[in-house]
């Protein structure tokens, strides 16, 4: 009966004993110096485990900060070797704390703030028209949209062209033609229309041009670097993919309506991400918007410097200014048109709500990105704390919802509200 609702469920094997499977990064937790209970970081472990065991995610990877301390660095599961599809004899390479994983739309986040540190910097404006910079997106009504809208999915190109070749994704000036062709939906930003891919490249475009540089080469430079990352690239360069964990499409297949919103919002079924995300090329390609890859902590480690108004370690990444516009609400609590589900927006982050929002209850002052919906990375600065919770599955509606939504209710219950005199920078 396990094999058959495996067979399904499209699930992994989970064993009886999770220890077997679980990677601590004990040197790298520290609740005891920021005052967090040993129990506290059990229990949210606990609710990772329950999540695990519903076998939608091969592995996964936690990183949690309080108070700018790291309070949990763990993980689980395999990175590769023990998907749906993989037999028993399969090799198994252990998932742990520095598997680089691909964040997918957790991407925006860090593009959107490459975008905010050009304004910073004087190289734009952001209410600019993109046909300011790049005269040829003007093209079928485009000339008025901002750079703005874009980054706050209001730009009116939600989706690549229908039945555009997958292997264009890998090829900038080839996606860039379609897009400055394409027709708008809309060009005036009053209608939110998540944009899955279409966007991060007309900011890369913006980016290249008034650069003169490219997009990864400054990411490396004023991110990359001085925060002292490993991995945070946009793709794996391909002497490494063979680190990089894989992907796995799990879960129950969805049927209509959901396998149509899935399409709508990605430009294929399910099996086709799952064999598009593995592809090689798209993992060596650049993708803002998409196909940046490192590991939980170092996300964490991002969120956590805009927690700390623009620093890390010292260093000044940006101006706190630069952090407070990233995170400004831009328009009201909307039906996307993509999604289907009501969201916030500021200009390249996904945010909270009260009574309850994307990150939990009571989360007003919340901010982040998920990544093919089940990927959760956030900051949360009326509780003083950076999330990055990695996976390698993709299940859409399935049994695991609960468990995922069980995980940020624990989160916010562990970490409640603090006082406002001691909330970090970006609130202060």
């Amino acid at each position: 009966m396990k094999q058959l609702a495996r067979h399904a469920l499209h699930t992994c094997a989970i064993p009886k004993n999770l220890e077997t499977v679980t990677y601590r990064d004990q040197a790298g937790e520290n609740p005891a110096a920021v005052g967090v209970r040993q129990d506290s970081v059990e229990a949210i472990w606990r609710s990772v485990e329950r999540l695990y065991r519903t076998g939608v995610h091969p592995g996964i990877q936690l990183s949690v900060r309080h108070r700018g301390e790291q309070v949990l660095h763990r993980a689980i599961g395999h990175a590769r070797g023990n998907g749906p599809g993989d037999k028993a004899d399969t090799p198994k390479v252990a998932m742990t704390t520095n598997t680089p994983v691909c964040y997918f739309s957790a991407s925006k986040a860090v593009t959107a703030l490459l975008m905010h540190m050009l304004a910073e910097q004087g190289l734009v404006n952001l209410m600019d028209p993109v046909a300011y910079y790049c005269p040829e997106f003007a093209q079928n009504g485009k000339r008025t949209i901002t750079v703005h809208q874009v980054l706050s999915h209001r730009g009116g190109i939600p989706a690549i062209p229908k039945d555009t070749p997958i292997d264009v994704l890998w090829d900038k000036d080839e996606i860039w033609r379609l897009l400055c062709e394409a027709r708008p939906v809309e060009v005036d930003g009053a209608k939110v229309a998540y944009h899955a891919i279409t966007g991060g490249f007309v900011l890369q475009r913006v980016l290249e041009t008034v650069t003169g540089d490219s997009i990864d080469a400054y990411l490396d430079r004023h991110l990359r670097q001085p925060m002292g990352m490993n991995w945070f690239t946009y793709g794996i360069e391909p002497a490494r993919l063979d680190e990089l964990s894989s992907t796995y499409a799990t879960g129950p297949r969805p049927t209509f309506p959901v396998s149509w919103v899935v399409k709508r919002a990605l430009g294929g079924d399910i099996k086709t991400i799952e064999e598009v995300v593995n592809d090689p090329r798209f993992q060596a390609a650049v993708i803002p918007a998409g196909n940046l890859c490192g590991t939980a902590e170092e996300m964490g480690r991002f969120f956590q410097m805009m927690l700390n108004g623009g620093l890390w370690n010292g260093k000044r990444i940006c101006e706190e200014v630069t952090v407070r516009r990233a995170i400004q609400q831009f328009g009201s609590l909307q039906i996307d048109r993509t999604m289907l589900v009501p969201m916030r927006f500021s200009a390249g982050l996904m945010l909270g709500g009260n009574p309850i929002g994307i990150w939990g209850p009571k989360s007003r002052y919340a901010f982040g990105h998920l990544g093919l919906i089940n990927k959760l990375c956030w900051a949360d600065a009326a509780r003083d704390i950076s999330v990055s919770l990695l996976n390698t599955g993709l299940p859409i509606v399935a049994h695991h919802v609960p468990a995922l939504m069980g995980f940020v209710q624990t989160v916010c219950r562990e970490f409640p509200l603090i006082p406002e005199g001691e909330r970090p920078l970006v609130l202060a």
